[in-house]
């Protein structure tokens, strides 16, 4: 359910379910490994009804560290 990755002016902003999908959406969107990029949360995921995922996603900006 993730959308796909915004410009940011600080960097990429990537959603996902949870936090860590995030960041996996995120290295297999740059094609790098987890130690290349630095990650910055904007807002961890909001459960839906009877703690099911869903009601809002999880949202991180992701960096290239040089």
């Amino acid at each position: 359910m993730s959308k796909g990755p915004k410009k940011n002016p600080k960097g990429l902003e990537i959603d996902g379910n949870t936090v860590e999908e995030a960041i996996q959406n995120a290295l297999k969107e740059l094609n790098v490994s987890r130690e290349d990029i630095d990650v910055k949360v904007v807002c961890e995921e909001k459960k839906g009804l009877f703690g099911m995922e869903g009601e809002k996603p999880a949202k991180i900006i992701v960096t290239l560290i040089k």
